[in-house]
């Protein structure tokens, strides 16, 4: 396989950790998983967005920084694949949706220097979901900060990827996911697993699940 440095992105409820371990597994892969629970704000921000979205995206950025840096260094000769369920860029997708303008400045001054010292994936997998799928998913792994999210803030966090993944050349594979699932249907892994066969050129390209 010509990939190394896999990731894993798509809206909140896409399915994104679950496709994550079970490629890890196939392919003997090291796996950097976000740890959205260790964010002390996170419950907080759903509830008062306002108050707590900078200390919420700091947050975030801090722990994902560590995370990467410290895995993506390593050299480890027995796992020559290292999967991701997010990409680091997802810190200011995220922080251009929630903070005010002039937070943003700040924040995207920090990122920038940041940005600089990680290492980039090769290949990104963005799994689609219509935002009706998307809180079927969220309401089965009944969290409970995650209990009111509106339809509205997650079709805004689809259009900022989409946004994302039209401006730059990073190589993606879009899959549509609306009726993902990686764990019941041997097809739907395979499928993925099939994909990251092939070479793909920079830009977008689409894989439907059988």
């Amino acid at each position: 396989m010509d990939y190394h440095f896999i990731t894993i992105e798509g809206n909140i409820g896409a399915g994104k950790t679950t496709l994550a371990h079970l490629l890890s597994r196939h392919f003997n892969a090291r796996l950097i998983l976000e740890e959205f629970a260790d964010n002390p704000f996170l419950s907080k921000f759903y509830e008062n967005p306002g108050q707590y979205a900078f200390p919420l995206e700091l947050f975030f950025m801090a722990e994902r920084f560590k995370q990467q840096k410290d895995l993506l260094q390593q050299k480890d000769l027995f796992q020559q694949v290292t999967i991701s369920d997010y990409l680091f860029t997802k810190c200011l997708l995220f922080a251009k949706l929630n903070l005010p303008e002039d937070e943003f400045r700040l924040y995207q001054r920090l990122f920038d220097i940041i940005y600089q010292q990680l290492i980039q994936p090769d290949i990104l997998l963005y799994l689609h979901a219509p935002v009706n799928k998307l809180k079927e998913n969220i309401k089965k792994r009944n969290r409970s900060y995650e209990k009111n999210i509106s339809n509205e803030y997650l079709f805004n966090i689809q259009q900022t990827y989409t946004h994302y993944i039209r401006q730059h050349n990073i190589t993606t594979l879009i899959i549509d996911a609306e009726h993902a699932d990686f764990l019941g249907n041997e097809k739907h892994l395979q499928t993925v697993i099939n994909a990251l066969g092939h070479k793909w050129g920079p830009g977008q390209h689409y894989v439907a699940l059988p």
